[in-house]
């Protein structure tokens, strides 16, 4: 027969040891419920605020919709009719050439980062500086380009205002690339470097191809972001009340309009500025949608 455990001085056993841990549980459950119970309302707090910011867009912009709107440029003060044509297009132009601009800018530097950057100063530089860039306000950015280029020029401009979007284009770019290229697991560098594979084509074949997915991704939300933004444009490009492609000259965008008819005290712009809204929504939201859905599953 086998010998009693021997028992540890000062600890607890039996009853009492049961009674320690109701205690305990007991304690965390409530702890779990409060944590719980606030994280909940805390996220409620945050969805009411969302739909009703959706609820008002959708509620105020689809009455705004109309054929007019995609076909007539924006109409005079206090006039009834006319559309959109133009800020859409001066919007699609500026955020086209700033993501032409800017999309090469920063998957080059992220792949810099991540390939050849890791412990050199220059790398070090770059980061702190693309997290400046990143928390920068994007008003910061539009003063930038209007001192940079608008002074120089003596004139608003749409390339101006390509140039400011594509600022703040980079950064995000480059942050995506970075760490989606971190992500790629060291054994497939290795192996590549083991065929006498050169750097930059297993790069391009390996660690590229690996992380496309994610960095189409941060381009897609990069956009999503830019195409929204006011303050620069308002310092850059500034607005046109009539049609123009001329990148040369001031250009119409949807969120300066927005800005400029929300503001007014005329119902016609006021409604227009609505369905401008419920434009930018919507093409926000699609992007947002389908960086998420689409492109995460591959």
């Amino acid at each position: 027969m086998s010998e009693p455990l021997m028992k540890i001085p000062g600890a607890i056993y039996g009853p009492e040891l049961d009674k320690m841990r109701g205690k305990l549980q007991s304690r965390r459950r409530v702890t779990n419920a409060i944590a719980l119970t606030l994280s909940l309302a805390a996220m409620a707090f945050g969805l009411i605020w969302l739909v009703w910011i959706l609820y008002t867009t959708l509620s105020l912009g689809v009455g705004g919709l109309s054929v007019e709107l995609f076909t007539q440029s924006t109409p005079p003060p206090n006039t009834d009719g006319g559309g959109l044509a133009n800020a859409i297009v001066g919007s699609l132009m500026l955020v086209a050439i700033a993501t032409f601009v800017g999309t090469p800018i920063g998957i080059l530097a992220g792949v810099y980062l991540a390939e050849y950057g890791q412990k050199g100063w220059l790398a070090g530089l770059t980061r702190f500086i693309n997290d400046i860039l990143l928390s920068a306000p994007s008003i910061v950015v539009g003063l930038f380009v209007y001192a940079l280029v608008v002074a120089t020029m003596g004139h608003f401009s749409g390339w101006a205002g390509a140039i400011a979007l594509a600022l703040l284009e980079i950064p995000i770019v480059i942050r995506t690339t970075e760490n989606m290229l971190k992500l790629v697991p060291n054994a497939l560098r290795e192996a590549a470097f083991a065929l006498g594979t050169p750097k930059w084509k297993m790069i391009l074949s390996i660690t590229l191809k690996a992380s496309i997915a994610g960095i189409v991704t941060g381009v897609l939300l990069a956009i999503a972001r830019i195409a929204g933004e006011t303050a620069p444009l308002l310092f850059t490009a500034l607005s046109n009340q009539f049609f123009s492609a001329d990148m040369n000259q001031p250009m119409a965008n949807l969120p300066v309009t927005i800005y400029k008819f929300a503001m007014s005290p005329f119902a016609q712009w006021q409604s227009l500025a609505w369905a401008g809204v419920f434009l930018i929504t919507l093409g926000v939201l699609g992007l947002n949608i389908l960086a998420r859905t689409v492109f995460s599953k591959k």
